[in-house]
């Protein structure tokens, strides 16, 4: 069955499309530690990150590094924090965290609700600063 982010990919599932590249995704998490929280993800399903093959990963790093940049430049902070965790969807994924401290990647911390409007608003402040 496919995973969620595949049914993403395919268009199944709406999403708050950040990126995309004919092998790369980006989006918004709809449960989000801060505003700008992104995920980054390979089109090809693969579920643990160092399962996917070189070229791929090469690639998946170097457009998340491309997504960290506009998300910064949309909301300006410290840094863009990365954490892989690879648990909680069994598709490879990158999380993308503006943070100002480092309690802003604590994943234990509640996350945010934020409504359709706010979401797309975001993903659009973003998206705008993609290059």
């Amino acid at each position: 069955m496919p995973s969620i982010f595949t049914r993403i990919v395919k268009g199944e599932i709406p999403c708050h499309k950040v990126a995309e590249t004919v092998d790369y995704l980006a989006f918004l998490d709809i449960n989000p530690l801060v505003k700008g929280h992104t995920l980054v993800i390979p089109k090809l399903e693969v579920d643990y990150i160092f399962d996917i093959e070189d070229d791929l990963l090469g690639g998946l790093m170097i457009f998340s590094k491309r997504v960290a940049k506009a998300i910064k430049k949309a909301y300006p902070c410290e840094r863009i924090g990365m954490a892989v965790i690879g648990l909680e969807v069994p598709h490879a994924h990158i999380h993308l965290i503006p943070m100002q401290t480092m309690a802003d990647v604590n994943f234990a911390n509640p996350k945010l609700t934020l409504s359709h409007d706010t979401l797309a608003e975001i993903a659009q402040n973003i998206s705008t600063e993609f290059v």
